[in-house]
């Protein structure tokens, strides 16, 4: 063993005893204390990040989590919700959050339930207005058709009861005048020159062919007064039972001179069935009648203009469906719908035609008038280039 002298704190010489052992084993145990602080450095350090990391998995994952569902939320998600991990601050504020993303959402719902509310009562008021319109015009309408139909009717019958007598008349003069000849076969030559320049035999015959086509014209004046009044119907009761053949068969009247306007004059078929009176607003589905008619006319006057060898129809069918209801179909061959407006054909101020041909009111009033009023059914069935067909079906009770 050998003694070695040191120093304390306060300066004064300490023995230490130390073993003896060579150089090389001081250095050993150096480097060995020198490896042990380094592992125990590392060890800290390895414990100092693993704290960092499940801090930051307690505190920045959920706060970044809520960040991010705040962003969705008022991106417009609002069914995005905050996902609670703890039950610390963190948590609480994510239930917060989540309790006012809920009353927001009602919220929001209200209000869009609200907005729907508001934009169907506005179409409503759209839908009523025009059907006021056009009911106060067709109801203007009528009352000139009824009052035009009365201050013909006078005269017509005036003309068409005397008609009857003038033939009588002229019957009798022309048997007078046929027995003269019979008995004076030598008239004075005044007479035989008069005679000659009238052409007696043609005046009597043509005559008789004027006062034939008198006949005619003052029985189908007599035909238009009624089917006029029958189209107004302003001197009836409102709602009572019709017959729908007249009703047609009275449009058709009417439309008479938009039906022979063609190249060719558009051809009616008409196929009744058998129906009973149908107890209904009797103008309206008239008027109904009227819309879809001159629909079908000026699809036809569109594709005559296109095709000089088309030949315009229209077809007319009646029949009853189950003793429940009656049902109309109204065919043409004309340009047809295609298929993408089909789902707007009933919309209000929704038209085909071109600007200023048409107002896009005929087919809504008609659907108004039929379904909401008369709880019946107007369906459209129609193809580009191959024509289209309406089916109107009405209850019978």
């Amino acid at each position: 063993m050998a003694a070695r002298t040191v120093s304390n704190f306060s300066g004064k010489p300490i023995a230490i005893l130390v073993r003896g052992t060579p150089e090389t084993d001081l250095n050993a145990l150096l480097q060995q204390s020198l490896f042990i602080q380094s592992v125990i450095a590392i060890l800290a350090l390895v414990i100092d990040v693993g704290l960092v990391i499940l801090l930051g998995r307690a505190i920045a994952y959920p706060v970044k989590l809520l960040q991010k569902t705040t962003q969705e939320f008022s991106a417009g998600n609002l069914q995005e919700r905050a996902e609670i991990i703890a039950n610390d601050e963190i948590g609480d504020l994510a239930t917060s959050f989540n309790y006012m993303a809920d009353e927001l959402a009602q919220r929001e719902q209200t209000i869009q339930q609200q907005m729907q509310e508001l934009q169907d009562t506005l179409q409503k008021l759209k839908d009523k207005q025009t059907q006021l319109i056009q009911t106060e015009k067709m109801s203007s309408l009528g009352q000139m058709v009824a009052g035009i139909a009365h201050e013909i009717n006078n005269p017509i019958n005036f003309i068409a009861g005397n008609i009857n007598y003038l033939q009588e008349y002229i019957t009798i003069l022309l048997d007078i005048l046929q027995k003269y000849q019979q008995e004076y076969t030598q008239p004075p030559l005044s007479i035989q020159e008069t005679l000659e320049d009238i052409d007696m035999d043609f005046l009597a015959e043509d005559l008789q062919n004027i006062n034939h086509s008198m006949q005619i014209g003052s029985e189908r004046i007599i035909q238009l007064v009624k089917s006029l009044r029958n189209f107004s119907r302003l001197d009836e009761s409102e709602y009572k039972e019709v017959n729908l053949h007249e009703g047609i068969d009275s449009t058709l009247l009417i439309l008479s001179h938009k039906l022979k306007k063609q190249k060719v004059c558009i051809q009616v078929i008409k196929e009744y069935g058998d129906l009973p009176l149908l107890k209904c607003y009797s103008s309206q589905i008239n008027q109904v009648f009227m819309n879809i008619l001159s629909n079908a006319i000026d699809a036809l006057q569109e594709r005559s203009t296109e095709d000089s060898l088309f030949t315009p129809q229209i077809t007319i069918c009646t029949d009853q469906v189950e003793s429940e209801w009656v049902a109309i179909h109204i065919n043409d061959n004309g340009v047809g719908i295609k298929t993408e407006v089909h789902s707007k054909l009933f919309d209000p101020f929704f038209t085909t035609k071109p600007i200023g041909k048409g107002t896009g009111l005929g087919l809504s009033i008609s659907y108004q008038i039929v379904v909401e009023q008369h709880g019946g059914k107007l369906a459209c069935y129609s193809e580009a280039g191959k024509g289209t067909k309406f089916v109107i079906e009405l209850p019978i009770k």
